[in-house]
């Protein structure tokens, strides 16, 4: 694993590439976990949140958001679809308009590659490409959360390499 990154907080957190602190989590706190481990010399790049201790209701709305989002996001990504269509398919549902950034990205044997789901990018989706879907939304002033998902594009549906998530935030 030579990229882990977390972030934690009563809303969300401020970033998903930062370090974790050295701040003690603490009940009701947001735990974002986001990985770039490595397999066969391939990256995979998924997160995961967390609330601790128990979760409000706004924390778990915008969870729900974010697993709907990444469930367009699913639907959209076929073969000859261009990547801007499966950022529509999500940022439709985390709002935002252009506003809403990049919801996903190319993956293999870097971390980062290839295109980008955002509003301009008119990269036609191929069987064999990796990417991730990656939606966020703003909790509160400052904070997001992000739900990140890695999908194969193939001849049919998309071929989900990363365990999908449910709709219920996992409070721990």
């Amino acid at each position: 694993v030579p990229y882990l990154a977390g972030g934690a907080g009563p809303e969300g957190y401020a970033d998903v590439i930062s370090p974790a602190t050295e701040v003690p989590l603490a009940v009701g706190d947001i735990l974002m976990l986001d990985t770039g481990a490595v397999r066969d010399g391939y990256f995979c790049d998924y997160n995961r949140n967390f609330a601790i201790g128990r979760a409000s209701e706004g924390q778990q709305s915008a969870h729900a958001r974010l697993i709907e989002a990444t469930q367009a996001g699913l639907e959209a990504a076929r073969a000859g679809v261009r990547a801007d269509e499966v950022w529509q398919a999500m940022a439709a549902i985390v709002g935002g308009g252009e506003g809403a950034g990049r919801l996903g990205h190319g993956l293999g044997m870097q971390l980062t590659e290839g295109l980008s789901l955002t509003a301009k990018d008119r990269t036609v989706l191929q069987p064999g490409m990796v990417i991730t879907l990656e939606p966020g939304v703003e909790t509160a002033p400052g904070r997001i959360m992000v739900h990140e998902e890695n999908i194969v594009i193939t001849d049919g549906a998309p071929r989900v390499l990363s365990p999908l998530s449910g709709p219920d935030l996992p409070v721990i």
